[in-house]
């Protein structure tokens, strides 16, 4: 089963500011297949603040070093 329990914000995974999770069902057969954590208003916040910081800079990259980034966090 996978979990997926950590959010990526401002450059690194971090811990949700509340450990509250949800079960992830697959379609097929209606079983769990993983589990993910849920954010709250302060992880939203934290998210938009790291994103607001970073647009400048994100705006002038160019589509292959966007790929590249994206590359690295998969």
């Amino acid at each position: 089963m996978r979990e997926y329990l950590k959010f990526y914000i401002n450059g690194e995974w971090v811990e949700p500011t509340e450990a509250k999770t949800l079960d992830v069902i697959n379609p097929a057969n209606e079983e769990v297949c993983g589990k993910i954590s849920l954010g709250n208003a302060t992880d939203v916040d934290k998210a938009v603040k790291a994103a607001r910081a970073a647009f400048p800079a994100w705006s002038q990259t160019t589509r292959e070093e966007r790929l590249e980034v994206l590359g690295r966090i998969l």
